[in-house]
């Protein structure tokens, strides 16, 4: 994957790109959004699209996946014992079906064609694909049953990151970000919402 643009600096989404303190990091999964999910080993990189994950605990803030025998990713992601969650936006609508439905066992230079770019946060190592509008570094709790009969994955999230535009201070701003930034809930065949107007109800006294 030597020819896909590497970028080693923090700039996943340029000087937006801020960590998020793990304790919060539950609510970059909560409004349920699609996924790309990123693994590497031995050398070897990839980017799945997944709609079936969410936040599992708090602390440690852990999350699930479903991820297909089929899928080139899983297998790195179990021999790896490593995966991250990124957000993509709505400018990577095509991308994400591209990702979801393209298999890097048919395709192996999928992410160039798909033109994927990915990086590396300080410290971390799994790839992150630029972008986004918030990623999640995560460990691999293994559980051989739940992964063979469900094709459920679960993770401990060791590193989280938003753009500060429209993720800061424990809450999303979807409403007062670029709408560009706006992430994406599959429906299928194709057909995805952005997510929409807040809606707040107040604390009762």
């Amino acid at each position: 994957m030597n020819s896909i643009a590497d970028t080693v600096q923090q700039q996943g989404a340029g000087a937006y790109f801020q960590s998020v303190p793990l304790e919060k990091a539950y609510r970059l999964l909560n409004h349920g959004p699609t996924v790309l999910v990123s693994a590497q080993h031995a050398g070897e990189r990839n980017v799945m699209a997944a709609a079936w994950a969410c936040a599992l605990d708090f602390s440690p803030p852990k999350v699930t996946v479903v991820l297909d025998k089929a899928t080139r990713t899983r297998a790195l992601v179990e021999a790896s014992g490593r995966f991250a969650l990124q957000l993509p936006t709505v400018p990577q609508a095509a991308m994400t079906v591209e990702l979801g439905t393209v298999s890097a066992l048919q395709q192996p230079d999928k992410l160039v064609q798909s033109g994927v770019q990915l990086f590396a946060a300080p410290g971390h190592g799994t790839p992150l694909v630029a972008g986004c509008a918030a990623w999640l570094e995560c460990r691999l709790i293994p559980e051989q049953h739940n992964q063979q009969a469900y094709d459920l994955f679960i993770g401990e999230v060791t590193g989280a990151w938003a753009d500060s535009r429209v993720f800061a201070n424990g809450h999303w701003m979807f409403e007062t970000a670029p709408p560009e930034l706006r992430t994406l809930h599959y429906v299928a065949g194709g057909h995805f919402y952005a997510t929409g107007a807040a809606v707040v109800v107040p604390s009762q006294p």
